[in-house]
């Protein structure tokens, strides 16, 4: 493939959709207007939901043949970035429909009809660990209960983990959402707008067709027909932990946005600086939050870059940078969490009320940067086991 087919293929490589990253900017009024009240009914308003279906979010990785927007992943969390200056939960859910139903559009062309056939705008959430199938003649019967599927409660599909070859592999199962019902379990101090909830499944039979083995999927084999998609080589993997520090970003934006509106002017307490934008401490304090947050900006710039690219080309990233990915999505939660904590240190105790939009921003911040995709350590040692030779990581990649 020549340089020029590769523009032509896509011509965003290295810079978001304006247009599309917009749609989520024009969002931000609304979804903080709802935000509290998303956060304390378990799952984000309605009119939230409605509204960013209407705007395209949740099926940016979905292929223009199916009614998506066949976006980069650079532009896809640069959305997700710009919902969550409005609130985290929102963002989270921004970010798995998007994912999840991206995903989903890498199935079999016989799944792909099943579930976008008679509703172009269907969502699928996602939720990986294995649950309990058996096999049966042209396909599973599946049960099990999966928690943390965030999203689900706005869901029309869900793809879940099963068991395959008596539990050596691992599959993702596509299953319409009258199939399973949401058992509340989601009650923590963060992330509370996400309903990430537990699905229950009992006796559901899915045909063959709708499934998918993991590890294929985490390497870029994917089944679907169109090899000439964005999503159909991109590792599954890659997006899944990309797309989760998105968030992680636009809630350091809203915060910085939230100091710089609010601290200069408010006197230092037991100290003789009328104004805190004369005190050193509260100087150093905000450039090393915006400092932090350049840097995690940066960091995953490039892991976009490098997906990107790689799908333009129809190649699949080779191990060792599937393992830098994985590494560097740790890098841009710590990152992300430091900045947090500055800008909580400069704004004070006052910080932690529950009626301040920084103590929401915190406690989603912390929720989102413990997730298992984006465990720093667990990616540092994969990549630097990689980096010296071991062939097998000790992590999906």
């Amino acid at each position: 493939m020549t340089q020029s087919s590769l523009t032509a293929v896509r011509s965003d490589i290295g810079a978001p959709d304006a247009e599309l990253v917009g749609r989520a900017t024009n969002l931000v009024p609304l979804i903080r207007e709802y935000a509290a009240q998303g956060s304390e009914a378990r799952r984000i308003a309605p009119e939230v939901v409605k509204a960013m279906t209407e705007a395209g979010l949740f099926h940016l990785l979905v292929d223009r043949r199916l009614g998506g927007h066949g976006a980069s992943m650079r532009t896809t969390v640069e959305a997700v970035a710009e919902v969550a200056r409005g609130d985290g939960s929102t963002a989270w859910i921004a970010a798995l429909l998007a994912s999840a139903t991206g995903f989903a559009s890498t199935f079999s062309e016989k799944a792909r009809e099943d579930m976008f056939g008679s509703n172009p705008k269907a969502t699928s959430c996602g939720i990986f660990s294995p649950g309990k199938a058996e096999p049966v003649e042209g396909g599973y019967h599946i049960n099990g209960r999966w928690p943390y599927a965030s999203g689900s409660f706005a869901a029309d599909w869900a793809t879940v983990g099963i068991p395959l070859d008596g539990g050596k592999e691992v599959g993702l199962a596509l299953i319409p959402a009258e199939a399973f019902t949401i058992e509340p379990t989601w009650f923590v101090t963060g992330m509370r707008g996400s309903g990430s909830d537990t699905i229950v499944v009992e006796d559901h039979f899915v045909p063959e067709h709708r499934v998918q083995r993991f590890q294929e999927m985490a390497e870029g084999r994917y089944l679907t027909p169109h090899k000439d998609e964005h999503m159909a080589s991109i590792g599954f993997t890659a997006v899944a932990s990309a797309i989760l520090v998105a968030a992680q970003i636009g809630m350091v934006r809203h915060a910085l946005e939230i100091t710089r509106a609010k601290l200069p002017e408010k006197p230092v307490a037991y100290t003789n600086f009328p104004h805190a934008k004369l005190s050193a401490t509260h100087q150093i304090a905000v450039a090393k939050a915006a400092t932090n947050l350049h840097l995690a900006e940066m960091t995953l710039n490039r892991i976009c870059l490098d997906i990107d690219q790689a799908a333009a080309e129809r190649r699949r990233l080779d191990l060792e940078t599937r393992a830098r990915i994985r590494n560097d999505t740790g890098v841009v939660a710590e990152l992300a969490t430091r900045a947090i904590d500055e800008l909580m240190n400069a704004n004070g105790s006052g910080s932690f009320a529950e009626v301040n939009v920084l103590s929401r921003i915190w406690r989603d911040s912390s929720i989102a940067a413990r997730h298992a995709y984006v465990s720093a350590d667990i990616g540092r040692e994969a990549y630097g086991r990689v980096l010296l030779g071991n062939e097998e990581p000790t992590t999906v990649l």
